[in-house]
């Protein structure tokens, strides 16, 4: 064998020594189609999760992670835009009362989910669950806030925030059902 065979072979070999197979951007895309085919709002976490570039090289805990992440960004939208409307509201001390504690409710929310993720990071799940049905809670307690006070009707924007709210929890509850606590 002559030198450049030989160094060809070599070089060869080394290479194969140190392959590694490329991975595709798509990742994982079975293990998220199953996971979201178990929540009861499939197109919202497939869309969810198909949006964050981590997603693909998630677990199914991981994809319970991203999905809070995107209730927090839900909550925490709305509670700026619950704050945003105390300061636009006149003199009705009524729905600026109201507005306001929503906006703490939404905050809770927040919170709530952030301890969640806490818990999915410690896999002590049946906490995870519990916070976040108690996110979920929390808009219920500022629709309730509006019955206390006649005359003061639910203003649609919020009813679709709560919606949002309460699906994204409903799909992150149907995950962390999915780890097997």
């Amino acid at each position: 064998m002559t030198s450049s065979s030989f160094l060809l072979l070599f070089l060869l070999s080394i290479a194969l020594h140190f392959y590694q197979p490329i991975v595709l951007a798509n990742g994982d895309t079975d293990l998220i189609q199953k996971t979201c085919k178990s929540t009861k709002y499939y197109d919202l976490c497939l869309s969810s999760l198909k949006s964050d570039p981590t997603s693909p090289k998630a677990d199914t805990k991981g994809l319970a992670t991203i999905m809070v992440g995107v209730g927090i960004a839900n909550a925490t939208a709305t509670a700026s835009y619950l704050s945003s409307q105390v300061l636009r509201i006149g003199t009705d001390t009524s729905m600026r009362k109201v507005m306001k504690e929503c906006a703490d409710k939404y905050s809770y929310a927040v919170n709530a989910l952030q301890s969640s993720i806490q818990d999915l990071n410690t896999e002590t799940y049946d906490y995870a669950y519990m916070h976040v049905m108690a996110a979920a809670d929390y808009p219920n307690a500022c629709h309730n806030g509006f019955k206390r006070y006649a005359g003061l009707a639910y203003p649609p924007e919020l009813v679709g925030r709560e919606d949002g709210l309460k699906h994204i929890c409903d799909v992150v509850l149907s995950i962390i059902n999915l780890l097997g606590w």
